[in-house]
């Protein structure tokens, strides 16, 4: 079970292209995507992906980084965060 992992959040309209683009950036940062959940709500489009960093070539802020500048190019908004920090954030 990979102990360093990250959460990927993508919002924006929907559009061809976004799962592959966004996706695409991953694999060439390599980093793994253990679980993924998208939803349409009309023409919203929200994805969550979850992903193992332990082996990436880039850092997480360098992969940050890239993830937004790819998000913009396809008109969605993409945030990134640790898991640790995924997690403090929706404790209740």
């Amino acid at each position: 079970m990979p102990t360093d992992r990250a959460v990927v959040t993508v919002m924006g309209r929907d559009r061809v292209g976004i799962v592959a683009g966004i996706s695409g950036e991953l694999a060439e940062a390599n980093a793994n995507i253990l679980d993924l959940a998208s939803t349409k709500m009309g023409d919203l489009f929200v994805m969550t992906i979850l992903i193992d960093v332990s082996d990436m070539r880039v850092n997480l802020a360098e992969l940050k980084e890239r993830l937004r500048r790819r998000g913009e190019a396809l008109g969605v908004q993409v945030m990134v965060q640790h898991e640790d920090v995924f997690r403090y954030m929706h404790r209740i």
